[in-house]
């Protein structure tokens, strides 16, 4: 027989997002299920250093913060399940999701924090070197090459504002674009190019990150022409791939509004969605920060927003009732 799970708050994803909103919840009394999806933690677990949380003095591992994160949510009352939702049905409250196993979880709120992942060139060389010099993310890595040449691959507003920020750390930045022009705001290129820190490099696309051997790393960057073919090097200590980013939201188009890039629409200030008791919160509807400390900001805001609209909720069917 199919296995039924109900739960006043059911929260769809596990990384910082989802599980700030669990622990809020639990504390509030809700008894949260969180379905943890193919890639329980988040982004977080493929990633080793982390500097910029608040609350650490040292480095700290990104799978051990997840795994902290979990514990805590634990401990006070949420329940974790293992599976990945394959339909959900907002049509009517509780709203029903249905994992691949053909397990179905009711839910009398839902909170939605997928995330979203990172768009890669797909180089062999480029999975070799994640964390070892190839980063997808300036703000969250940029600091450990301070004094050091680093490199931006992309051309839209992402590239240019990560080029932007780089030179914060280094006086040495080159940003590699295979057109003749930008995608990025003018106005993000214009500071762009009175930025003397910065240089362009125009019609080239990566064929290689060069690993330096044994600990070294990333030491270069193999580029070819796009309009003759020619090859040639680069020497930088960091490459910084920007080429965008992919919401986690297939599932639930068609169910709720979605922007134009795919991003779960929020009313402002809010977490809450086109559709009255569906929330959504991280990565899945901030196209902006995308830092695991405003993921988890606007958990806590999910979880907020849920349990005050459970309360009014609640109290309407109090009144209805005792008006019959």
């Amino acid at each position: 027989m199919t296995a039924t799970h109900s739960t006043r708050m059911l929260i769809l994803g596990s990384g910082p997002a989802g599980l700030t909103a669990a622990i809020y919840g639990a504390r509030a009394g809700l008894a949260p299920i969180v379905v943890q999806g193919i890639q329980p933690g988040g982004q977080l677990t493929t990633t080793t250093d982390v500097e910029n949380y608040p609350g650490f003095r040292e480095v700290i591992q990104g799978p051990w913060l997840m795994e902290e994160m979990q514990a805590q949510a634990e401990h006070v009352g949420a329940q974790m399940m293992w599976d990945t939702i394959t339909q959900v049905d907002l049509t009517q409250r509780p709203f029903r999701l249905t994992g691949d196993s053909g397990t179905v979880y009711l839910g009398d709120v839902l909170v939605i924090a997928t995330g979203a992942q990172a768009k890669w060139l797909g180089l062999d060389s480029e999975d070799l070197l994640k964390g070892k010099g190839v980063s997808a993310c300036a703000t969250c890595d940029g600091f450990f090459y301070r004094g050091k040449k680093v490199a931006v691959i992309g051309g839209g507003n992402t590239a240019v504002e990560e080029a932007l920020y780089l030179t914060n750390h280094s006086h040495d930045v080159t940003l590699i674009h295979r057109r003749d022009s930008f995608r990025a705001e003018k106005i993000l290129q214009q500071r762009l190019f009175a930025n003397e820190r910065i240089k362009v490099l125009w019609n080239k696309q990566v064929n290689r990150f060069i690993d330096g051997g044994g600990t070294a790393g990333l030491v270069g960057i193999e580029l070819e022409d796009t309009q003759t073919g020619e090859l040639s090097t680069i020497e930088v200590d960091g490459g910084f791939v920007a080429i965008g980013h992919h919401p986690a939201t297939e599932l639930f188009r068609g169910h709720v509004s979605l922007d134009d890039d795919s991003y779960i629409k929020v009313e402002p200030g809010s977490t809450r969605t086109s559709v009255p008791g569906v929330f959504a919160c991280g990565d899945v509807m901030d196209k902006t920060y995308r830092q695991a400390v405003t993921a988890a900001g606007t958990g806590c805001m999910a979880a907020l927003d849920a349990e005050r609209f459970l309360a009014e909720a609640d109290f309407e069917t109090k009144a209805h009732e005792a008006a019959e």
